[in-house]
């Protein structure tokens, strides 16, 4: 529960709840946004995030005219200005961290509905801050059944070091590459020369360390309060120190 991926849960999940996806489709079109309008290009060759936010909606099947209107709407001057990302900070169940970040038209309507959700739940909405410093802001690389690709690991952790990877941790099946936000584009340019198909890049927030909640009890609230956020098409992800 260290980070949590809704895109990429769910594209596992093909029996996930129709409101689950319908409310996943509705955050991939305002990323795909966002990314269209902070970037400043409707080309995603010339616009880093927005390649990562339409990589994500291709991954579930997001329709293509669906991703078309989402970058005009971001390249445009519709209403579409009216959606912010908004960041806000808390505590689950027992006390572990989380932070949550929004896409969203209204801050006090999103405010309300998190904090609901957190105190319902037994969490509590914290002030700025006051969990952010847990975490550091990370490009995160994972790639499946890494051992089927990459043939050489001393070689390939060497050219990923070159190319700016802080980090490169075997996760059982999996291989995940940890690397500042500013050189994840280069790593993904290393890992398409390698020939290497990510099943993830995203940048996260990355908790500098972990805790463990053993009490089932405990366990239950927060899996019951994560899968309400999963419902809410204006929470975008969220990222624990939970093991």
């Amino acid at each position: 529960m260290s980070r949590h991926s809704k895109w990429s849960k769910i594209k596992h999940q093909k029996g996930a709840a129709d409101v689950k996806r319908s409310a996943l489709f509705t955050r991939l079109s305002k990323n795909i946004t966002l990314a269209a309008r902070e970037g400043g290009s409707g080309d995603p060759k010339m616009n880093f995030k927005l390649r990562l936010a339409i990589d994500q909606a291709k991954a579930v099947n997001l329709p293509k005219d669906t991703v078309d209107r989402a970058i005009q709407k971001g390249i445009g001057a519709g209403d579409e200005g009216q959606i912010e990302r908004v960041q806000y900070e808390g505590f689950l169940p027992g006390g572990a961290a989380i932070i949550i970040e929004s896409l969203t038209d209204s801050r006090n309507r999103t405010s309300g509905v998190v904090k609901n959700v957190l105190g319902k739940h037994g969490g509590n909405m914290g002030l700025p801050n006051s969990v952010a410093w847990m975490f550091s802001r990370k490009g995160v690389v994972r790639i499946s059944n890494y051992k089927n690709s990459v043939k050489n690991f001393d070689d390939f952790q060497l050219k990923m070091i070159d190319l700016g990877a802080d980090d490169i941790q075997p996760e059982e099946e999996d291989l995940v590459i940890y690397t500042s936000p500013e050189n994840l584009e280069k790593i993904r340019e290393g890992l398409e020369k390698e020939q290497i198909t990510p099943e993830e890049i995203e940048i996260e927030f990355v908790t500098k360390e972990k805790i463990n909640i053993s009490d089932p009890a405990l366990k239950e609230k927060i899996e019951n309060l994560l899968n309400e956020l999963d419902e809410n098409e204006d929470v975008d992800n969220y990222y624990t120190n939970l093991e």
